[in-house]
C-alpha cells in the first residue's frame, strides 16, 4: 500500500483535525515537507490523487510532469492560500478576452506622463499629451483617449487603436507594408 498523499489529508481522513499552522512568515512555524514527494509516485497515484482533490479525472494528454506540477500547486494553495478574488478575476477577465480575441494578454504599451501622442486625420495632425491622470489635446484634458478619438472622428474608436498603439494595429499595418 502506498504512503497517503499528504500528511495534513491523511489526518482528515482519519477525522484529526488540521494542524494549525501560524501566518506570522516564521519559518519554523511553516509546514514540513511531506516524506514522499509527488515525483516519487506512479503516474496511476497521481492521477488517483488528481481525482481526489478534484472530483474528476485529469485531461486527456495532460504529461506527468504537468500533472506532478498541478498537484503541487494544489497542496500548497490549501497550505497557504490560493490567489486574491482581485488576482483571480482579472485572469478570467484577461483570459475571455483572450479567446474573444478583442484584446492581447500583453498590455501593451505603458505611456508615461509628458509622452506626446501625433495622429493624421484628414489632413489635420491631432497631438495629444500625456500626463498622468489623463490626457490633454487642443487644451482640454480628458480622461481616456477614446474621447478623444470620438470627438476628432465624430464616432466612436477605440482610443488606443486609433492612436496606433495595440498590437494588433501593428500586427496589421506590418502585414501590410510586407505585401
Amino acid at each position: 500500500m502506498k504512503p497517503a498523499f499528504n500528511d495534513d489529508s491523511a489526518r482528515q481522513r482519519a477525522g484529526e483535525p488540521w494542524p494549525l499552522r501560524s501566518r506570522n512568515g516564521n519559518r519554523h512555524d511553516r509546514p514540513r515537507r511531506p516524506d514522499v514527494t509527488e515525483a516519487d509516485r506512479s503516474t496511476q497515484d497521481l492521477r488517483v490523487a488528481w481525482r481526489q482533490l478534484h472530483r474528476t479525472g485529469p485531461p486527456l494528454g495532460l504529461s506527468r510532469d504537468l500533472l506532478i506540477r498541478a498537484l503541487a500547486n494544489q497542496l500548497q494553495e490549501q497550505i497557504y492560500g490560493g490567489v486574491s478574488r482581485v488576482l483571480r478575476r482579472r485572469l478570467q477577465s484577461l483570459a475571455a478576452a483572450s479567446d474573444k480575441a478583442t484584446m492581447a494578454v500583453d498590455p501593451g504599451v505603458v505611456l508615461k506622463a509628458g509622452t506626446t501622442l501625433v495622429r493624421q486625420w484628414r489632413g489635420h495632425t491631432h497631438t495629444v499629451l500625456v500626463h498622468k491622470d489623463g490626457f490633454e489635446h487642443e487644451g482640454q484634458r480628458y480622461r481616456s483617449l477614446s474621447l478623444i478619438a470620438e470627438r476628432i472622428t465624430g464616432a466612436h474608436w477605440s482610443g488606443p487603436r486609433f492612436f496606433g498603439l495595440t498590437k494588433r494595429v501593428r500586427a496589421l499595418a506590418g502585414a501590410k507594408a510586407g505585401r
